[in-house]
């Protein structure tokens, strides 16, 4: 796992987006899952974004407290 783990860590960040869609995918059943087609053509604007090293993250801790603060 180790070694798989630093592999994947090694690609760029498009490649590491990619496979993290991928894992995510096949930890559910797509099927179960329904997109409209103006939410498919959000999920590749954002991939395409991604793949060409335009995407502006931020830290996962900014975004959950933010999340949490809007629950309270």
């Amino acid at each position: 796992m180790e070694k798989v783990r630093d592999e994947a860590l090694a690609l760029s960040a498009s490649e590491r987006a990619s496979l993290a869609h991928d894992l995510i995918l096949s930890l559910d059943n797509p099927a179960d899952y329904t997109v409209s087609p103006a939410q498919e053509a959000e999920i590749q604007r954002r991939v395409l974004l991604v793949r060409e090293g335009q995407a502006q993250g931020r830290p996962a801790a900014e975004v959950f407290a933010e999340i949490k603060a809007k629950r309270q």
